[in-house]
C-alpha cells in the first residue's frame, strides 16, 4: 500500500492511524469532519479534506482523485450533534433509504458498501497501531476485588445482550448493580449520570457489539477516559483482550496508575 484513505471522526484514534502509516511510509489522504475531528489532522495527514457529516460523494470522488485504493475508517461520529452537522448529500439520502435503519453499524457498513462499490476497499485500520491491542488481565493500576471482578462479568454481559440491540458499548455496575448503559448521550455523559446515581467505586465495561464489523468501530479507550474515570471516582474499567484499543498506550497506563484506576482487559 502507498497510500491509505483516512475516514476520520473524533478524538485521538485518526490522528494515531495517520501517525502509524506515514511511518511505514504510506500517505495518507484523509477525511476530516467538520465539529467532529482534530484540527491537529492537518498536521498529520498528507492531505486533508475538511467535510460535513453525510457528503459521501466528496468521500469517494477525493479518494478517487488521489488515487486511493485502500482506505479505513477511525474514530466515530457524535450523535448527540448531529443536528447541528448532518449534511446528507443525494447519495448519501439513498444509501440511508436503502438500509432501512439508523444504527451505527448499519450506517457504517452502507457507506463502506458505496466506498467499496466504487474499487476502494475498506480495511481494518489497527495493524497500523496493533501494539495497543489490549493484553488480558491487570495492563494498569490495582489489582481487582473478586467482587469488582463479579461487577465486571455482569457489566459485559448486559453490554453484549444490548449490543445486539445496537444500543451502545459502554455499562456502569457497582455491587451488582447496573448503574447506567450508553445509548445515544454517549460515554461520557452515561458514566457521567452513573456516579451521580451510585457515588464513587464504579466498575466499567466496554465492548464490541455482537457481529460488529471491527473495521469500522473498534472499542478504545485512551488518557481522556482515564481523566474522567478519575474524575467520576470510578475503580476499574474492562476492555475487550485482543479486541479493543489502548490508545497512546504508555501515556494511557501511566495516568491509570498515577490515578489509581485499574485497566483490565477481560478475556
Amino acid at each position: 500500500m502507498s497510500k491509505l484513505g483516512l475516514i476520520a471522526g473524533n478524538g485521538v484514534f485518526p490522528l494515531e492511524v495517520a501517525a502509524g502509516a506515514r511511518k511505514r511510509g504510506i500517505k495518507v489522504i484523509a477525511i476530516a469532519h467538520i465539529n467532529e475531528s482534530d484540527r491537529a489532522l492537518d498536521s498529520v495527514a498528507d492531505e486533508v479534506t475538511w467535510i460535513k457529516v453525510g457528503e459521501l460523494q466528496k468521500i469517494i470522488d477525493t479518494f478517487k482523485n488521489a488515487g486511493v485504493s485502500e482506505a479505513a475508517m477511525a474514530g466515530g461520529i457524535s450523535r448527540a450533534r448531529l443536528k447541528d452537522s448532518f449534511a446528507p448529500d443525494a447519495r448519501a439520502l439513498a444509501m440511508l433509504a436503502g438500509i432501512g435503519r439508523f444504527s451505527d453499524d448499519a450506517v457504517l457498513r452502507g457507506v463502506a458498501r458505496e466506498v467499496e462499490g466504487e474499487g476502494i476497499k475498506m480495511i481494518d485500520p489497527v495493524p497500523m497501531i496493533e501494539h495497543w491491542l489490549a493484553p488480558a488481565g491487570v495492563a494498569a493500576g490495582p489489582q481487582p476485588t473478586e467482587a469488582q471482578l463479579r461487577d465486571l462479568d455482569l457489566a459485559f454481559a448486559v453490554a453484549r445482550q444490548l449490543g445486539s440491540f445496537d444500543i451502545g458499548q459502554t455499562v456502569a455496575v457497582r455491587d451488582g448493580v447496573v448503574a447506567a448503559v450508553e445509548a445515544v448521550e454517549g460515554t461520557d455523559a452515561a458514566l457521567r449520570r452513573a456516579a451521580s446515581i451510585v457515588g464513587a467505586g464504579l466498575v466499567v465495561a466496554k465492548a464490541a457489539k455482537p457481529g460488529q464489523d471491527l473495521r469500522f468501530d473498534r472499542p478504545a479507550i485512551g488518557p481522556a477516559t482515564i481523566e474522567l474515570l478519575s474524575e467520576i471516582g470510578a475503580a476499574l474499567i474492562g476492555i475487550e483482550a485482543g479486541v479493543a484499543l489502548i490508545l497512546e498506550s504508555d501515556r494511557t497506563l501511566e495516568l491509570a496508575r498515577a490515578k489509581n484506576v485499574a485497566v483490565y482487559g477481560h478475556a
